[in-house]
């Protein structure tokens, strides 16, 4: 069970999100912004996600959102803002401040069970990886090239996270390369797209999906790839794989349309936290990105 914070000013609000989420994770509460950010800050190590009102009195949604963000105490903890759905403007302001999860007002149980899964999914997986990832920092120091083959997710969650070691910032490095590998799985191999993986995920089949697909013999040779160099000034990861490729431009940033969608913001994501440039090439099936050496953020 994860231990929620929800922030709303509207009591009937509180009453829904307590009953849709009361058996499933441990619920704390706050009616408005500053409320909020002292039950945060007094307890900064309790928190496992926020869903936070936009719009509330004494400090607005946004208000808590940059605090957030801007203090290392919650660099990992997720926040799920609630938001009419056609406030395409405030959308986008949320998303500058750092809400990469949407929950578009009036929800269903649904969707908000949904959003809450991607969200606390996500971050386990960066504390996962990281963790993983750890014992191999030595070696990658001593490494100038090398060539990965994957295919199966777990195979991705490893080498994203052990290459990810090379870098200053491996934390948010890990989760971007974890996101790009995987739709080069996913995506670019076992072509499974955008409407399709939403209709996999809201069904809770998309792991299932994924591991027959891979069963396919079909599929048994069908390798993605990740090459890793080391420059003077940056470290390069190239990852390519053998799909048709797709239409890449749409996704560098989190269109406001998108982002009440349980997925589709990993590529916006990588780009935007983990990676000093990202260039795709092509039709879509090669990605190159670039960490710079010694930044801690980029």
């Amino acid at each position: 069970m994860a231990r929620l914070l929800i922030v709303d000013d509207e009591p009937i609000n509180l009453e829904i999100i307590a009953h849709c989420l009361g058996d499933e994770h441990t619920l704390s509460f706050a009616h408005d912004g500053l409320e909020a950010w002292q039950m945060l800050t007094s307890e900064p190590d309790t928190f496992d996600g926020v869903i936070l009102d936009r719009m509330m009195p004494r400090m607005d949604g946004i208000d808590v959102l940059k605090r957030l963000k801007a203090d290392t105490r919650f660099k990992d903890v997720p926040v799920i803002m609630q938001s009419a759905a056609d406030s395409s403007e405030q959308v986008a302001e949320g998303l500058a401040a750092g809400a990469w999860y949407y929950l578009a007002k009036p929800y269903s149980t649904k969707a908000l069970t949904s959003i809450i899964a991607a969200a606390l999914d996500d971050r386990r997986s960066r504390r996962d990886l990281a963790r993983l990832g750890s014992e191999m920092k030595g070696m990658l120091a001593m490494t100038r090239e090398a060539v990965y083959a994957f295919r199966h997710l777990d195979e991705v969650s490893m080498l994203s996270s052990v290459l990810a070691q090379a870098c200053s910032n491996a934390e948010a490095v890990s989760m971007g390369l974890s996101e790009l590998m995987l739709n080069a799985v996913e995506h670019g191999n076992l072509g499974i797209d955008y409407a399709e993986k939403g209709r996999l995920i809201e069904e809770g089949t998309w792991r299932d999906e994924v591991d027959s697909r891979l069963a396919d013999p079909a599929q048994a040779d069908r390798y993605a790839t990740i090459r890793f160099s080391r420059e003077a000034d940056h470290l390069s990861f190239v990852i390519t794989d053998r799909g048709k490729g797709f239409e890449w431009r749409k996704y560098l940033d989190l269109d406001p349309a998108r982002a009440f969608d349980s997925h589709g913001r990993g590529i916006a994501m990588a780009r935007h936290l983990a990676f000093s440039s990202l260039e795709y090439r092509g039709c879509g099936n090669q990605v190159a990105v670039r960490v710079r050496i010694g930044d801690e953020e980029v």
